[in-house]
């Protein structure tokens, strides 16, 4: 969520929502707090539990508002904290529903705090709620549109609606299909860290409380208030997470909340919780909620009405979090824990980057024959320079290809590698002449060449088929090949966005940009090497790779296959010339 909408939301005379309030339109749902002692934790800031409470409790005002009736919260999105809250600061927070679909609406909540004697204010977190309207028995009910005739933002937000709720719908598959790569990742020793001494067995974190509800702890329709349990929850895994570094975590981020039931006054409300993972300076911890009845007590058959993890870090003094223990399980659900945090961890960048993605601002440079060098040089070392990079992790590999990803801040790359069965300097060459690249690859409709300063670097056009509908896109590259300087040394194909006045944006397409790419071609024997893709996604890029990242597409591992094939065998002497396979079209990736 951009700034603009902070803005909008943050102001007090209430101009912006006159004259909408009887109508269809989102209306803003505001509650401010002055934060006092018994809000804050023995140092001082303000529980998470606390606000997740506040957060649940305006986000369901929001959506009665719109609903006209009682609604219950049947999920959160991931949240993440990105200000510490103190005594004697104010918070504000606003909701409004963004959209409603058929039976549930998607309601935005925006957290700021202010420095009183300042006046300086920062964003705490944003969330996302879906709730649903209370059914009449066993009915669902169905909810009247959102009609939005507000600001652009609004109309963005509205948008952006139906793509998050895509990545829900989603969700509970691409954990499937991902556990399933991660369990082989597993077998063949390639997504576990070596642990350092100490290593910390899971089980000794392990803590168990119960709660039982009273009436204070019920919402104004009968049952469990959410905000309440999500407060119960983040208390057992604050603990548990204390028992792993012996200091005082602070929440990080929340997981998806799922509510999978209700429960009610009387009820016993068990809570589970225990260290999944950690990840150097963050720790994941699994959270359930069993609920009883005085009867399901009494034959011990309780109730799972919820499950989050929650993602812990100890904050340093010079602002650098400091590093946890490595964890290791003893069980069979140890071990389910440990590899589901690492698939959770790889959704939860995947959601980041598609629904946070924003247009970067022009990252093409211009050409111009006087500084052919210097972009040449600047284009080779910064696929270099992103090859180099460590901690690359291993997202899936199978007998002929190996997918892997590095994030670094907002920087998301991609690698993959094949082996071959061919000399280095045969597929240098092929990989290196983008004209052959259309039979190959079935997102490039058309490659034509612009403009060849010398035999390293050259100018091509790409026009690419749509992704998800809409406009096609189209690409300047200038590619830039280098032949190894001395044995060990691979060859480099390089590519990366330019500004060629010849070229002009096309109105029936969209013109997208690409940072850095390119191939690595590693000599490994005298008919063997290894190709290295690289990619530093940009939005232009990331529709092509978004489903890979998520994990409910394998399109980049099943389509790579074919493409790396197809060139491997024009490497061969009865396939050497382009128009022997001119005839297959696959799928890659730019």
């Amino acid at each position: 969520m951009d700034q603009n909408w902070s803005k909008r939301v943050l102001d007090t005379d209430g101009s912006h929502e006159k004259g909408r309030r009887n109508g269809s339109g989102p209306v803003a749902v505001q509650m401010c707090q002055s934060i006092l002692p018994c809000h804050a934790n023995h140092q001082g800031e303000l529980g998470a539990g606390q606000l997740l409470k506040w957060i649940d409790t305006i986000a369901c005002l929001a959506a009665e508002r719109h609903a006209g009736i009682a609604c219950v919260t049947a999920s959160m999105d991931d949240i993440q904290f990105e200000e510490t809250v103190r005594v004697g600061q104010v918070i504000n927070i606003k909701a409004r529903v963004n959209r409603a679909f058929n039976t549930s609406m998607e309601v935005g909540i925006y957290v700021t705090v202010q420095e009183v004697l300042s006046g300086v204010t920062k964003r705490v977190c944003v969330a996302f709620s879906t709730f649903v309207a209370k059914p009449i028995g066993t009915q669902k009910v169905s909810l009247r549109p959102l009609d939005v005739q507000g600001s652009v933002e609004e109309m963005l937000e509205h948008s952006l609606a139906s793509e998050r709720r895509r990545l829900r719908l989603y969700n509970e598959e691409a954990f499937k299909n991902l556990m399933k790569d991660y369990y082989n990742l597993q077998d063949k020793g390639l997504c576990s860290r070596k642990p350092k001494a100490p290593v910390v067995s899971t089980e000794l974190t392990r803590v168990e409380s119960i709660e039982l509800v009273l009436p204070p702890h019920a919402n104004h329709h009968g049952n469990t208030f959410g905000g309440q349990i999500m407060a119960w929850m983040e208390n057992v895994a604050t603990v548990a997470a204390s028992r792993l570094c012996g200091y005082y975590p602070s929440l990080g981020a929340v997981d998806m909340f799922r509510f999978r039931g209700p429960s009610s006054v009387g009820d016993r409300l068990v809570f589970k919780a225990m260290v999944n993972n950690a990840f150097q300076t963050s720790v994941e911890v699994g959270v359930r909620v069993e609920a009883y009845n005085c009867e399901e007590w009494n034959e011990g058959t309780p109730r799972h009405i919820n499950s989050a993890s929650m993602i812990y870090y100890i904050p340093g003094r010079d602002g650098e979090r400091q590093t946890f223990p490595d964890v290791t399980y003893t069980t069979l659900d140890g071990e389910r824990r440990f590899l589901g945090a690492i698939v959770r961890k790889r959704i939860r960048m995947a959601r980041k980057h598609i629904l946070y993605s924003r247009d970067e601002g022009p990252i093409s440079v211009p050409w111009d024959r006087s500084n052919q060098v210097y972009l040449g040089y600047n284009n080779v070392a910064a696929l270099t320079v992103l090859a180099g990079k460590r901690g690359w992790e291993a997202s899936n590999i199978n007998d002929k290809v190996g997918v892997y990803v590095h994030e670094e801040a907002d920087m998301l790359c991609i690698k993959v590698e094949m082996e071959v069965k061919t000399t280095a300097f045969h597929a240098f060459s092929l990989l290196s002449n983008l004209r052959l690249r259309p039979q190959w690859d079935k997102n490039y409709l058309s490659c034509e060449e612009v403009e060849k300063a010398d035999e390293e670097e050259t100018i091509y056009h790409i026009k690419c088929a749509t992704v998800n509908g809409g406009k096609s896109r189209d690409f300047v590259f200038l590619l830039s090949k280098r032949q190894p300087c001395k044995n060990g040394d691979p060859y480099v194909i390089a590519l990366r966005s330019v500004t060629v006045a010849t070229v002009p944006p096309e109105e029936n397409s969209i013109r997208s940009e690409a940072i850095c790419a390119g191939f690595l071609v590693h000599e490994l024997g005298y008919s063997t090497c290894k190709v290295s893709y690289y990619n530093q996604v940009t939005s232009g890029v990331l529709p092509y790779v978004e489903g890979n990242l998520a994990g409910w597409s394998k399109s980049m591992e099943e389509t790579q296959c074919p493409a790396f094939l197809f060139w491997r065998e024009m490497c061969l002497p009865q396939c050497s010339d382009a128009q022997h396979c001119g005839s297959r079209s696959y799928s890659f990736f730019i």
